[in-house]
């Protein structure tokens, strides 16, 4: 079976290539479980040159927003999408018309693209905690109204109403996850507005000093890469019907204060030098997070499987025997 990860060049999509690739099948169409003979990485970025050798990788550079290249990638021999690409927060806030471009004409893009395949495959789309803003509980849970109070948000949302419908229609076998914020990403820090919840692990942890924008008692709910990517395939071998009439769930993820990540950092046992924390409120930044909730919680989640992480020095160490081991 053919499968496609949008953002595959990107941190989670390589990472959940290599996850597809080690498990070697997927349920198809069919509803059996069929071998994995081809997955293309489609991104406006290709994978780190080595990093795939395995001859079912392709990588293919290109615009999402290039609806004939979209159909060429995702084509008719396709079972399975991963759509992952986006625009991130603080970018599709800065240009609104890009934001509107990639993350939602470039999702319907994929959309359309998965609709034309023969068959019905498979697509799983990658929503966010954006879709919900205003008067947001600390704890936001199943029931909590969808409220977005930025583009991204805005567009998040309209990818979740788009695929629900598609999968109504049939056209495809559509299913959404909101993502908790990812932490530890690896690299150069990118425009999302979360990005310090890696960094202030990150950059210590690579001998680099790091000033946190926002309070030591700043919260936010988080998931590890690991998990994330467990819950993707997950999601990818769910039988629809469990879904129920929206395609798209709320992920758990879990609480934590800037303070408690950077204390433990600061625990961790290494012979690396390791760079400073401290702390520097950007208003701007600490207005953003404090519209955030502070964790989530799905029963709905939870009694489907989904995986989820309990503490953040478990992510920690998970980080270090990922990208620094």
């Amino acid at each position: 079976m053919k499968v496609v990860i949008t953002g595959g060049g990107g941190f989670i999509g390589r990472k959940l290539a290599h996850k597809i690739l080690e498990r070697g099948e997927l349920t198809g169409p069919s509803g059996q479980r069929e071998a994995v003979t081809e997955v293309v990485l489609f991104d406006a970025v290709a994978p780190p040159d080595g990093e795939f050798t395995d001859e079912r990788v392709r990588a293919v550079v290109g615009d999402i927003t290039d609806a004939g290249l979209v159909a060429s990638v995702i084509d008719g021999d396709t079972n399975s999408v991963f759509h992952l690409a986006a625009v991130v927060s603080a970018g599709a806030e800065a240009d609104f018309d890009l934001g509107y471009q990639v993350n939602l004409d470039g999702t319907r893009n994929v959309f359309q693209a998965a609709r034309a395949a023969n068959g019905v495959p498979r697509v799983v789309f990658a929503s966010s905690l954006a879709v919900y803003g205003g008067e947001v509980p600390d704890t936001v849970g199943d029931q909590t109204p969808i409220t977005p109070e930025t583009s991204y948000g805005a567009q998040k949302v309209m990818g979740e109403f788009l695929i629900t419908d598609y999968s109504r229609k049939g056209y495809l076998d559509g299913r959404a996850m909101r993502l908790p914020t990812i932490v530890v990403r690896p690299g150069k820090p990118n425009k999302a507005a979360s990005g310090f919840a890696s960094g202030i692990v990150r950059e210590p942890l690579n001998g680099v000093d790091m000033a946190c924008p926002v309070t030591p008692e700043s919260r936010m709910a988080i998931m590890s890469p690991r998990t994330v990517v467990e819950c993707f395939m997950h999601m990818h071998e769910l039988d629809a019907e469990k879904l129920g009439a929206s395609r798209a769930i709320l992920l758990s993820g879990f609480s934590v204060s800037m303070g408690d990540a950077a204390a433990a950092v600061n625990a961790v046992e290494t012979n690396r030098a390791r760079g400073k924390i401290t702390f520097k409120v950007d208003p701007a930044t600490q207005a953003i997070v404090d519209g955030w909730p502070k964790t989530t919680y799905s029963d709905k989640a939870g009694a489907l499987g989904f995986p989820s992480d309990s503490n953040i020095e478990d992510v920690i160490a998970a980080y270090i025997e990922d990208e620094l081991d």
